[in-house]
């Protein structure tokens, strides 16, 4: 309560002071005008540590918070006017330095000048009610962080998707292109007819890295790790941000030789492409020449690898890079930036047993470090040879392709066009072959078909047609379910991705037929 009151009179003087000594709440007698405390009981020593000499010997505004003292000069000011004041909140410095949390019910006396005051201390209260304000933001970022994974687990299906779509028509154009070269080579000269040939591959061929890095790098759901060669996930990285970069800076690859790594192709990848996707932003569009982005990869004094991006823009400002970092924070405009992109690079690069840091100066641009262990074993996965002698193939064996794109099957069967190539759509079709008894060196299955899928078909083959089983080849346009992904794992046939080069088919066909 609030406004004026009279001082106690006769025996109520001694209840008075037994309640106002035995009180846990802070309970004072203040000077109206001066701020002075005039007495304290004895709570005030055992919330604060001060003694009530040390409490009376100062003006009691000196006690409180900085950032409190306006507001407690202005409950002042309203108490000196007569005027009743609602409960105040402020701080108020214990003698070890910290600070408590008082709630205050004043009433004054104007014609004596004083006032008397309780401070109930809710410091506890306080601190259960902030911890509460950050475990509910720490669940909005966790809201927030698990939308976005979402999203961009959704966008990730759709990528790989599309990828696998993409792919299907473009193995027939990049297989039909090669033969039609070779064709051209057997026929008179004609060098505007194959300079147009060999821009179709060219171009061909450019589509199919496009396509490749979106099936990689849609797979960031998953953690796959594998040596490999940094070099090659930053030539992914480049192809898939070349229409970010294109207008806005030239791009400079200084390669040096750098350690195998163990890590994670997609996860690796999405780290790369942010980053030159925020080199690009950070240079104006417009100004190609005068700008560069250069990519460095070097290996460090403990043998690390190490890949620095470096932009040639103005510069992130000394103030804001401790933060950089930190999840939601982002110096692009509003719409333009998540604030996320950093954070997760920070997490995929940790994760992966490395460090990732920034150096930037002002007009000098922004370099952004990435440093790795190296792998293990630096030894490079590949097929070893089979057999000492070289065997030659057949004349001609018969081969089977299940591809439900007829186009498909079709340019397999002109690439193996000196073999007896039979093609059907649909793994039904190929069982009904096999069950007529008929037999084949090498059967091309693709892996996601309709109905019955090329791993149905290998299934099946195993039960019933052993033999059959361990000739099959998976075609595939970009194994993106998480199933398709694991069926890979665990078989060991060879696998031919779409598009596919005619010499390599060949190649793997002859080692079909040539293996003891």
């Amino acid at each position: 309560m609030s406004g004026h009151a009279k001082p106690p009179e006769g025996d109520a003087v001694s209840n008075t002071d037994d309640f106002f000594e035995m009180s846990l709440d802070n309970l004072c007698v203040a000077g109206l005008d001066d701020g002075y405390l005039k007495r304290v009981n004895a709570s005030w020593t055992r919330t604060l540590g001060w003694t009530a000499e040390e409490l009376l010997s100062r003006p009691s505004v000196e006690f409180v918070h900085p950032e409190d003292r306006a507001l407690t000069l202005g409950g002042r000011r309203t108490l000196q006017m007569g005027s009743d004041m609602g409960p105040l909140v402020n701080r108020y410095l214990h003698k070890d330095g910290s600070f408590r949390w008082f709630e205050w019910r004043s009433v004054a006396h104007v014609d004596r000048g004083l006032v008397y005051a309780a401070a109930r201390d809710i410091t506890e209260q306080k601190l259960a009610e902030e911890r509460l304000l950050q475990a509910a933001e720490r669940e909005k970022q966790l809201q927030r962080q698990l939308t976005f994974a979402d999203r961009m687990a959704s966008v990730g299906t759709l990528a790989g998707g599309v990828a696998h779509e993409i792919n299907n028509p473009l193995a027939c154009v990049a297989a039909n292109i090669s033969m039609i070269i070779d064709e051209l080579d057997r026929m008179p000269p004609s060098p505007e007819l194959r300079e147009m040939a060999l821009d179709v591959q060219t171009a061909a061929e450019r589509i199919r890295k496009i396509v490749c890095g979106l099936h990689t790098f849609s797979r960031v759901e998953e953690d796959r790790r594998g040596v490999i060669d940094l070099r090659k996930v930053l030539d992914l990285a480049t192809d898939m941000t070349a229409s970010n970069i294109r207008d806005r800076a030239n791009l400079v690859r200084n390669y040096g030789d750098t350690p195998l790594v163990d890590a994670d192709v997609a996860r690796l990848g999405q780290v790369f492409i942010n980053l030159l996707v925020n080199a690009a932003q950070a240079l104006p569009a417009g100004r190609r020449e005068a700008n560069e982005i250069r990519i460095t990869t070097t290996t460090d004094a403990d043998g690390r690898a190490v890949v620095e991006i470096h932009d040639s823009g103005t510069g992130i400002p000394a103030h804001l890079m401790s933060r950089i970092f930190d999840p939601f924070f982002t110096t692009k405009p509003v719409g333009v930036g998540t604030g996320l992109g950093l954070s997760i690079c920070h997490t995929i690069v940790t994760s992966m047993g490395g460090e990732i840091s920034a150096t930037s100066a002002a007009g000098c641009g922004t370099t952004f470090r990435v440093v790795l262990p190296p792998a293990a074993s630096a030894l490079r996965q590949g097929h070893a040879a089979r057999g000492g002698g070289v065997h030659a193939p057949p004349a001609r064996a018969a081969i089977l392709v299940v591809d439900d794109e007829p186009s498909v099957g079709r340019a397999l069967a002109r690439v193996l066009r000196d073999h007896d190539v039979t093609v059907v759509s649909a793994a039904r079709t190929a069982l009904e072959l096999l069950d007529a008894g008929k037999e084949f060196a090498v059967i091309f299955s693709d892996l996601m078909m309709p109905e019955v899928s090329g791993m149905d078909l290998f299934d099946e083959l195993q039960q019933r047609f052993p033999e059959a089983a361990r000739r099959v080849v998976f075609v595939s346009g970009g194994a993106f379910t998480p199933q398709a992904n694991a069926f890979l794992e665990r078989v060991i046939n060879a696998r031919l991705d779409k598009p596919f080069d005619p010499r390599e088919v060949r190649a793997l066909v002859e080692r079909h037929l040539t293996a003891p």
